[in-house]
């Protein structure tokens, strides 16, 4: 079986690392930090916004069993990808809607995703979702991996992830691994 990778940002990690963990053919989900200037940065580093980088989530999938593009348009489900810097006031360069392409076909990809969505006139501002190169990923501290799920009376997650995640859940319900 060939496995690939996908890196995404989509603000807050926690609610994307969620929905992709839940997802048939996505063997892991791991939260971490991507595209910055620092070696091993820390959570407290990586809020000052002075790093560079991104929280973002590294999916490794198979690609038999859900496609890139299928990953993307999820991606794109689950955060405001017309926010420069931020989402909703969570606010910085550490949230911005960034895609990490492993390869060349990753790029056109995640193109093609982005003006399918533009042409389709889903969002009322422009798309200003970030393609860059994957650069060396760093994983989140272990409080951080699988926080939604592992904290769900928690203020954030019952307002903010919750909400997300249900509708995620509806939206990709063909694609959800068996529970």
């Amino acid at each position: 079986m060939t496995v690939q990778k996908a890196t995404f940002g989509a603000g807050c990690f926690w609610c994307l690392e969620a929905a992709m963990n839940q997802l048939q053919g996505v063997r892991q989900a791991i939260s971490g930090y991507m595209g910055g200037h620092v070696d091993d940065p820390s959570y407290q580093a990586i809020c000052t916004g002075q790093t560079g980088h991104a929280e973002v989530v590294e999916v490794t999938f198979d690609p038999d069993i859900i496609s890139y593009r299928q990953l993307c348009q999820i991606f794109f489900s689950l955060h405001d990808p017309t926010q420069l810097n931020r989402q909703g006031n969570d606010i910085g360069t550490q949230y911005r809607s960034v895609i990490f392409f492993h390869d060349t076909e990753q790029q056109s990809t995640a193109a093609e995703v982005i003006a399918e969505l533009t042409n389709m006139q889903l969002f009322d501002e422009p798309i200003v979702t970030e393609l860059s190169a994957v650069s060396q990923f760093y994983p989140a501290e272990g409080y951080h991996q699988g926080y939604a799920i592992n904290n769900p009376g928690q203020g954030y997650c019952q307002v903010i992830i919750s909400p997300k995640l249900a509708k995620f859940r509806e939206q990709f319900h063909a694609l959800l691994k068996s529970s």
